[in-house]
């Protein structure tokens, strides 16, 4: 809090880029808070956020901080409100709507600008990245616990939104910084752009703050496919990598990443389950080693008391789970980008109404506050670390009473553990920006026979 008001005296934009669950939304509406009753706020501020999480603003808000007069912009309705704009402290929107109805929302000016999850911004040439970059606003603030999800590029971006120069031009920081450290690991150079935001950007980790957090314990369960699914993976990697190897000699490598994607997606679908993929023949494989895992945990697991949250990528698979469960007689949730109330679900969960949530990782990984679980099971792995961690964060936070449990399922000598592999780099480009971690980084391109390999 102190530092957000210390950022204003300044008159500078910055980042709060504390881990996910430590409650960035609290520290914002306490700021917010404290600029109108010190007579500051007399426009509104404006929060920008993911749709999803727009609902949860606006009941934190409600709860911390009643006096101020909260509108959200949602829905269909929403275009009759812009006539009261300025009567109101905190104007609460999605990046859709902000892209939508920006001529609106431009014309308004605004005492504070909110980022929230500010990496949707991380695209230099986005439309909604634009867009952003004209708000008419006193003070810029940017919240995000994932401020590098992939590269340093995504880092230049935010700050060209709090304070344009500061990091000089893209093109000069791809050249002195960008290039330097992710492709030629420069330590030194590193060290030196840690130090430049280091002022600008404020990260406590769960193991500063929250020291009365219970301990949380990963566990990677390596899982050997079934004879049928090995087949299946091998039949399908030979067909795929057959097809990737021709169009890259036919076009180049640059223009068959689509494809590539493509091929690594079916055998990550194998992986999982082998009715994911449209073929016939993978259509009649009734059963996964790894839903045969976690249907002899679940239902024992439930007996102990347990509450459940089981992340997956795939929608489909989140299906295939839901039936498995229904067989078993084991009450469940469900939350994926076709849910209307998330908050219901929640409160739900919260509740006790169903002791297993089924999420899907996009719909659910970020601004979910689902302390009443004790055991987060990742079913498939995802390139991107950040983003995993995120969807754990949703049990482990501030508020929760009971160690937690999360089991990531990697099946053996497949894709799955080479992806295992690419989030370590991954990690230790954002741990070593935001932390300081003196770790030398390795982000080459992707070795594509090393990803298409046969099984061990």
């Amino acid at each position: 809090f102190e530092w957000l008001q210390f950022l204003r005296e300044q008159n500078l934009g910055g980042i709060l880029a504390d881990d996910m669950g430590l409650g960035k939304t609290i520290q914002t509406l306490c700021h917010l808070h404290c600029e109108k009753m010190a007579g500051r706020g007399d426009l509104p501020s404006l929060i920008l956020a993911p749709k999803s999480v727009v609902p949860n603003w606006e009941k934190e808000a409600k709860k911390f901080a009643p006096s101020l007069k909260v509108l959200a912009l949602q829905g269909p309705q929403r275009k009759k409100y812009y006539s009261v704009l300025q009567h109101c402290d905190l104007v609460v929107t999605s990046y859709p709507v902000l892209f939508r109805d920006a001529e609106e929302l431009l014309n308004q000016p605004f005492h504070y600008v909110v980022l929230d999850e500010a990496h949707t911004i991380k695209n230099t040439a986005s439309q909604v990245t634009k867009v952003a970059h004209k708000i008419d606003a006193r003070h810029r603030l940017c919240l995000s616990g994932t401020p590098i999800e992939n590269h340093l590029g995504e880092l230049w971006s935010l700050f060209h939104f709090l304070t344009p120069g500061f990091l000089g031009s893209e093109e000069s920081f791809n050249r002195c910084y960008r290039i330097p450290i992710e492709k030629h690991r420069d330590e030194g150079l590193r060290k030196r752009l840690s130090e430049r935001v280091a002022p600008l950007m404020l990260r406590r980790t769960k193991t500063l703050v929250a020291k009365d957090l219970p301990p949380k314990t990963e566990i990677v369960r390596t899982i050997e496919l079934l004879p049928k699914q090995v087949e299946l993976y091998e039949a399908v990697r030979a067909a795929v990598s057959r097809e990737v190897h021709e169009e890259i000699s036919r076009i180049g490598t640059e223009k068959t990443k689509l494809l590539v994607l493509d091929a690594l997606l079916k055998l990550r679908q194998v992986c999982n389950h082998p009715q994911l993929l449209k073929l016939p023949s993978a259509q009649k494989m009734k059963n996964s080693a790894k839903l045969d895992l976690i249907m002899g945990w679940i239902p024992s697991m439930v007996k102990e008391g347990r509450k459940i949250l089981i992340f997956s990528q795939f929608t489909g698979m989140i299906a295939i789970i839901e039936e498995a469960l229904t067989r078993e007689k084991v009450k469940f949730l469900t939350l994926t980008g076709q849910s209307k109330d998330r908050g219901q679900l929640c409160d739900d969960f919260q509740s006790g109404k169903a002791p297993v949530f089924l999420i899907s990782l996009r719909a659910g990984g970020t601004g979910l506050n689902l302390t009443a679980a004790d055991t987060v099971i990742h079913f498939d792995p995802w390139w991107n670390p950040a983003l995993e961690a995120q969807a754990t964060d949703r049990a482990y936070r501030i508020g929760q009473k009971n160690p937690v449990f999360v089991y990531k399922l990697i099946s053996a000598g497949t894709i799955e553990e080479k992806i295992l592999m690419l989030q370590q780099k991954k990690r230790a480009l954002f741990e070593g920006i935001l932390e300081g971690t003196p770790q030398k980084l390795s982000f080459s391109d992707t070795d594509l026979e090393d990803l298409l390999a046969p099984i061990k």
